[in-house]
């Protein structure tokens, strides 16, 4: 009993230790941490860093506290040295990636700014967009639309034609006509007007999807992936419309779906409205599981 008293009382003399400002410094650092998984996980990243562990398992057996390999010690500790170097050239895409979403987050107090007409914009843009999916559904056209949010996408549209046009139904069957020039590439839509077409998205690197996906619906996940777009695709084969959001692909959308998620991700309804409840995807989905699609194959 006293060794439990004195284990407790050399606990609570530790604990009084404890600022509020470490506490915030292991929040930080444990966020970091996560951060990184998340950025690594189901990428070459990932095994990268399992290679990693593994050499700093090594070089933790060859040391003298361990098994006193002084050979394999010298050897491992002169390679630290580099070691830094060589993982920034090794992570150079990832270091990439984590500093755009970094820098492109805007600060909340500033959407109170945005101009009504452009909201105005991105609502009939959202709603040409359906109706254009739907009927090139209908008639099985492959489709790639790509919604810019935060990040800005210049580089992808750099990589097909420049544009400055209004959303119209009649212009997206007109780009994926199956004998236009565009009809290949994506289509990038910035703040409700076609900004580029005929546009090549970076393909996914996830070896874990499905094989019946083909590189429309790859390149449309890898750019999610890269970025915080939203990706509206439409299958060749079947017909069946999908999203991409994050890395993840949402399959067989009935047309009042997907004009509802689009809305949700691109036009979220502000803090103070509760009376305005934002379904989640996953109650979308739902509502509408009994309208979807039968098929299995994209």
């Amino acid at each position: 009993m006293e060794a439990i008293v004195s284990v407790l009382e050399r606990a609570g003399w530790y604990l009084s230790l404890i600022r509020p400002m470490d506490v915030l410094d292991v929040a930080i650092i444990a966020y970091l941490v996560y951060k990184t998984l998340c950025l690594v996980r189901s990428t070459r990243a990932e095994n990268i860093l399992k290679g990693v562990a593994i050499f700093l398992v090594a070089l933790w057996l060859s040391s003298p506290a361990a098994l006193n390999l002084r050979g394999v010690n010298y050897i491992l500790s002169h390679m630290v040295e580099w070691g830094v170097l060589a993982l920034i050239i090794l992570f150079q895409p990832e270091i990439r990636q984590l500093l755009e979403k970094v820098g492109s987050r805007n600060i909340r107090l500033l959407r109170i700014f945005q101009p009504e007409q452009q909201s105005t914009e991105l609502e009939r843009a959202i709603d040409q967009t359906v109706a254009a999916c739907t009927d090139m559904a209908k008639t099985r056209t492959g489709v790639l639309i790509v919604f810019e949010r935060k990040l800005l996408l210049d580089e992808i549209v750099r990589s097909g034609t420049t544009l400055d046009a209004a959303v119209s139904s009649e212009l997206l069957k007109n780009i994926f006509f199956v004998k236009a020039p565009m009809h290949d590439g994506a289509v990038i839509i910035r703040q409700g007007r076609i900004l580029g077409a005929g546009c090549m998205l970076p393909l996914s690197k996830n070896v874990n999807l499905s094989r019946d996906l083909g590189m429309r619906h790859r390149a449309g996940i890898g750019m999610s992936e890269n970025s915080d777009a939203v990706v509206v695709i439409v299958s060749e084969e079947t017909g069946s419309i999908s999203v991409a959001i994050g890395g993840m692909l949402k399959r067989h959308l009935m047309p009042e779906t997907l004009r509802q998620l689009l809305r949700n991700e691109l036009m979220p309804q502000p803090e103070e409205e509760p009376d305005k409840p934002r379904l989640s995807l996953r109650e979308l989905l739902h509502a509408h599981r009994k309208g979807e699609q039968n098929g299995n194959q994209d």
